[in-house]
């Protein structure tokens, strides 16, 4: 899969092809879906499957303060991307100037010129340029006019829920880890790269290994049963934290990972955290022992959970 960052690169490299675009963030069944029209019809045509997104993602250049939590970031929708066969995930930057971009321009400069797109495929709730003018029916009319298809993508149903990105974050701020399996169509992964911590749940008993997130908001805060993939390419079972910590001038949202009867050097690698269960909130202690009795109890919760979770 080949992956262009800016426009400047996607001009120097243009190539006719079927393609889509949006936030697809969490990558979920309805994006599949989309992903899988995308790859079928540029096989039948000849050219080129095409991915296009922003970043940041437009509501949170327009309004970072009231943007939601992200479920996937980047690195880790070019994996979901990869696993779809897609050929090319372009990147663009969204700034003040793609923000004022009117519909005629972004189907000419962005569509036409750069991206070179034969077939366009979108999402039923798809928006684009200034003021949100550009829909469906102002890209049938573009397509008529200027030599290009579109197509629209019905909305991906699960017994008659809408599967939505918002959708998957209620069901991960309730803790309900089986209905965000479903509609995700996996289990919800966070990814990584192991850091130094303060090396205080080491002191205690409890080694852990720490994985900066690099987030404003989790869609995810407690204590979790979970399998981590990237060592030895095993799945290996843990108890995952995942919360906030002060720092100077705010909070950082941290992910601590115990794993279950495993000791070794985890600094620097890139660890994928698969969540399967959540079993209970965040908790303030009033005493280093009260802590480590919790975790202890959280220990044997969490083998437990795995152990039904293998069972299933």
């Amino acid at each position: 899969m080949e992956f262009i960052r800016g426009l400047h690169n996607l001009l120097r490299q243009r190539k006719n092809c079927v393609a889509t675009i949006g936030n697809f963030d969490g990558v979920h069944l309805g994006h599949h879906a989309v992903l899988d029209q995308v790859k079928e019809t540029a096989k039948s045509k000849g050219l080129l499957s095409a991915v296009v997104i922003f970043e940041p993602q437009p509501i949170e250049f327009f309004a970072p303060d009231k943007a939601p939590s992200r479920l996937t970031r980047l690195r880790e929708k070019l994996q979901q991307f990869a696993q779809h066969d897609i050929d090319r995930v372009v990147c663009l930057r969204f700034d003040e100037k793609m923000a004022n971009l009117a519909a005629e321009e972004f189907v000419d400069e962005i569509l036409l010129d750069a991206l070179a797109v034969k077939k366009l495929i979108i999402g039923d709730d798809f928006r684009f340029a200034k003021n949100r003018e550009g829909d469906y029916q102002y890209l049938l009319n573009a397509a008529s006019e200027k030599g290009f298809e579109v197509n629209m993508t019905n909305s991906f149903t699960i017994e008659s829920e809408r599967v939505s990105s918002t959708l998957i974050r209620q069901a991960l701020a309730n803790g309900d880890m089986i209905r965000a399996t479903r509609l995700l169509g996996r289990p919800y992964r966070i990814s990584g790269r192991v850091v130094h911590g303060d090396k205080r749940g080491r002191e205690i008993g409890f080694a852990t290994a720490n994985i900066e997130l690099h987030r404003y908001l989790s869609p995810v805060v407690g204590i979790f049963s979970g399998r981590v993939y990237g060592i030895n390419n095993e799945a290996l079972d843990a108890a995952v934290y995942v919360g906030s910590r002060p720092v100077y001038a705010g909070e950082r949202v941290i992910l601590e990972v115990h794993l279950l009867d495993f000791d070794d050097d985890l600094y620097g690698r890139h660890l994928q955290v698969e969540l399967l269960e959540k079993l209970r909130g965040e908790g303030h202690f009033s005493s280093e022992q009260e802590l480590i009795d919790q975790i202890q109890i959280d220990i044997e919760n969490v083998r437990e959970s795995l152990k039904l979770n293998k069972i299933k």
